[in-house]
């Protein structure tokens, strides 16, 4: 029986997909763990891979072998690093420059999607090994994205989180543009590479966007990051997982899937700028260089579990820079 998003989805595949996901997010929390473990997750484990694996499983003809499949595990693996080095070096954490990074990285991601899904419209059949249906829900999704990119705002309010993990927080990023992130990103894998989305595209979102709203809140971008290089250096070291193993669950193809999905990441990402566009002219608030939303309790929740706690005046006045921001979150 065919289902509306997906052919027939047998037992033995929803267990697997549970799996992938408790896979990810378990992998994401040895990462946050230390630096150590970061370094040799995204630097020793995917140098290995590049050398002995991914020539073999991600060469021409294969699903992976795409020249965005490479771009996407390398930038995934750079952000991922450059989180790292945000995290565990003190001065890169206070320099605004480097704080555009985050940003910088996502941006990117986003745009090599948008050029794809643009790309995949005028795509038919078989190619490189992945069934394409192309049509205007490309360029419908493609639209979402960039209006999702162009809604990237706060960058200059990241911290890193008190604690030993040391997170990297980005207090502005919240949840509607999260949703609208999932949703774009869903149609934009649903559409470009359909008989891989059961995984690529749902199960890897709720890999990240759980951590993000249960264990370590604020921390989406380093979430995404992260469960995005494991899934892309697993993905290519075993592409026939999504494809022609027992555990493959097929796209249904339907034209109507594809414009529906494409259709709520449109709506979806219109009203993200909607509101945007609103609270920069009711607060007056300038996007390049401002927080957007220190007026709203779930900024104002993720900004008071992770800023850095004041330092206790000494000899009557306090250490330099030891008093956060303050709950209003203005820069």
């Amino acid at each position: 029986m065919t289902m509306f998003l997906f052919a027939a989805i047998p037992w033995s595949s929803t267990l697997m997909w549970v799996a992938v996901v408790a896979g990810l997010m378990i992998a994401n929390e040895v990462a946050r763990a230390n630096k150590w473990a970061a370094l040799a997750l995204f630097i020793a484990v995917p140098l290995a891979l590049t050398i002995f694996v991914w020539p073999t499983t991600a060469g021409a003809g294969s699903s992976t072998g795409t020249w965005f499949h490479w771009v996407k595990v390398y930038s995934a693996l750079a952000g991922c690093l450059g989180f790292v080095a945000i995290r565990f070096i003190p001065r890169l954490a206070k320099n605004r420059w480097a704080l555009m990074f985050p940003a910088l990285i996502l941006a990117v991601n986003i745009f090599e999607a948008v050029i794809r899904d643009f790309q995949v419209s005028g795509l038919n059949g078989e190619v490189d090994g992945v069934f394409m249906v192309g049509g205007v829900w490309n360029i419908m999704n493609g639209i979402a994205g960039l209006l999702n990119l162009l809604t990237i705002c706060g960058w200059a309010g990241i911290i890193v989180s008190r604690g030993p993990k040391k997170d990297m927080i980005w207090p502005d990023m919240l949840w509607f543009w999260i949703i609208a992130y999932d949703l774009w990103n869903f149609a934009y894998v649903y559409n470009a590479v359909g008989d891989h989305s059961f995984y690529a595209g749902a199960a890897l979102l709720v890999s990240c966007t759980i951590p993000a709203f249960f264990i370590k809140r604020g921390a989406w971008l380093q979430h995404r990051a992260q469960t995005l290089a494991f899934w892309m250096m697993f993905t290519m070291a075993v592409p026939t997982f999504v494809t022609s193993s027992s555990f493959a669950v097929e796209s249904s193809h339907n034209p109507v899937a594809l414009f529906t999905v494409s259709a709520v990441s449109l709506v979806a990402n219109v009203a993200v700028v909607v509101y945007q566009l609103y609270t920069i002219v009711k607060r007056r608030r300038n996007p390049l260089t401002d927080e957007l939303y220190v007026h709203l309790h779930a900024y104002q929740a993720v900004l008071a579990e992770n800023a850095p706690l004041p330092v206790p005046p000494t000899g009557g006045a306090s250490a330099a820079g030891s008093t956060p921001r303050p709950t209003a979150g203005v820069r």
